[in-house]
């Protein structure tokens, strides 16, 4: 059985319609509503914690507000 880790999720994103902007607000959403729950996901899925420190910043940028 393959992990499920961040390309999974993204690849289930994207089967679903979800492209780079929509994923962008969903992690803005995230963060903004549950920051800890959302880092807290990002190191479940696998994510290098250098990555999550700049996901979790680039979500709370006012450029994925919708």
């Amino acid at each position: 059985m393959t992990k499920f880790g961040k390309d999974a999720w993204v690849e289930m994103f994207r089967a679903v319609g979800l492209d780079e902007a929509t994923m962008g607000r969903w992690h803005h959403e995230f963060e903004a509503k549950w920051p800890e729950a959302h880092e807290s996901f990002l190191a479940w899925l696998g994510v290098e914690k250098a990555d999550i420190a700049r996901i979790r910043s680039s979500s709370r940028s006012a450029a994925h507000r919708p």
